[in-house]
């Protein structure tokens, strides 16, 4: 994939790079994660920003790190 040049605010820039080592990602990923998010909650308007934010990070995760569900009457 091929980048793309693009300018952007000192302060949103210096907030990338912070939140980017955080959360291990390069700065171009941080920015990129924020798009997706706003991205998805505009086109998802009754969603809580926390729960578009979560379902993001579960999608990329993938099925190998999730919890099956057991319904509360099915548990042994």
């Amino acid at each position: 994939m091929m980048g793309i040049p693009v300018r952007i605010d000192n302060a949103l820039y210096d907030q990338a790079r912070a939140q980017a080592h955080a959360e291990r990602r390069t700065i171009a990923g941080q920015i990129e994660f924020w798009a997706l998010i706003g991205r998805t909650a505009l086109d998802n308007p009754d969603l809580p920003i926390d729960f578009v934010r979560d379902l993001l990070i579960a999608r990329a995760e993938g099925p190998t790190l999730a919890t099956p569900f057991v319904a509360e009457g099915k548990r042994n």
